[in-house]
């Protein structure tokens, strides 16, 4: 029993985690602060803005424009996922297809409904599609998903193949790993989706992938440095499993209660999916705020990683050995 009970007790939590995170993250979504820009006159704005502050309290941030031009700017530069042009004989509805299917469902939807209750018809105009052979993201989702698992995978396989690794064989692993993962990953992504666009917008993505392997690889080897195997546990739970229900999937993180959508943005899942969606759709747009948090978890880790070392060469080095008795 004392063999077989840790595997059977491990899964059951693992179960309990799995079940406990994912089912409070989708049991109720609902939208929250999806950014959408308003362009028309000032009256028309604010009747709208008022309208869906009662009816749907919390689900949009307006920002008011003063031109379509402007309008259009901030959908480019990802300041919103949409913008609504009132004041015509037909509002419009302009949409970044590459900002997800979540928000912009909800923003043509909530505001095509709207016009029709008025007895108008909205035109909704799409920019920024997804790719043809991607068409809703999934297969640029599943390269975040495969990066961060795989890069627990090398690490725990490091940690249980090979014993009293070396720091710099250690960073030699991570380095190499991260290249070939984001040269696989988004290599394989593309073959399926038959291209991304631009090679400037793959190549970006590339290197975004692999500074997200190197960023996960890194925590996780610091945490199996510092605590050994329930370190690894720990870094699987934290930087695999929240990190992913945190992201929202494909649909991102606006449908999900508060505290995945304050967690979201901190972990390294729903950045890398947004950096590779502006580095490929954007022209490289909005990638500042997700390359530092990657960046930051790298920088986590790698410390996480030296504290690991001086901590075992103090107890080396706290070890005394004794002289046989005589």
């Amino acid at each position: 029993m004392e063999k077989l009970a840790p595997p059977v007790v491990g899964s059951l939590l693992l179960l309990f985690a799995l079940v406990g995170l994912i089912g409070t993250a989708i049991r109720d979504p609902k939208p929250h602060d999806i950014p959408v820009g308003l362009v028309g006159p000032p009256p028309a704005v604010q009747q709208i803005a008022t309208a869906f502050g009662s009816s749907a309290p919390g689900a949009f941030t307006f920002t008011s424009y003063g031109s379509e031009a402007d309008g259009r700017a901030a959908v480019d530069s990802r300041a919103v996922d949409g913008v609504v042009i009132l004041g015509e004989a037909t509002p419009r509805i302009i949409v970044a297809g590459a900002a997800g299917d979540a928000a912009t469902g909800v923003i043509t939807a909530a505001f095509t409904n709207a016009f029709k209750a008025q007895g108008a018809t909205a035109q909704v105009e799409v920019v920024h599609p997804f790719a043809a052979g991607d068409a809703h993201g999934l297969i640029l989702f599943f390269v975040v998903v495969a990066v961060i698992v795989c890069s627990l995978v090398s690490q725990a396989l490091l940690f249980g193949t090979v014993k009293d690794v070396r720091t710099r064989e250690r960073l030699g692993v991570l380095i190499g790993f991260s290249i070939l993962a984001g040269l696989v990953g988004m290599g394989t992504a593309a073959w399926i989706a038959g291209g991304y666009g631009s090679d400037l917008g793959f190549w970006a993505a590339v290197g975004l992938t692999a500074l997200a392997s190197a960023a996960v690889g890194a925590a996780v080897a610091g945490c199996v440095r510092l605590l050994g195997a329930p370190g690894l546990a720990l870094a699987a739970l934290v930087v695999v499993l929240l990190d992913l229900v945190s992201s929202g999937g494909p649909v991102g993180s606006q449908l999900l209660p508060d505290f995945y959508r304050w967690l979201a943005p901190w972990m390294p899942a729903g950045p890398l999916y947004s950096s590779l969606r502006g580095a490929l759709y954007f022209d490289g747009a909005g990638l500042g705020a997700p390359v530092i948090v990657v960046t930051a978890w790298l920088v986590g880790g790698l410390i996480l990683m030296l504290l690991g070392d001086l901590t075992r060469t103090g107890r080396r080095s706290g070890t005394v050995v004794q002289a046989p008795a005589a």
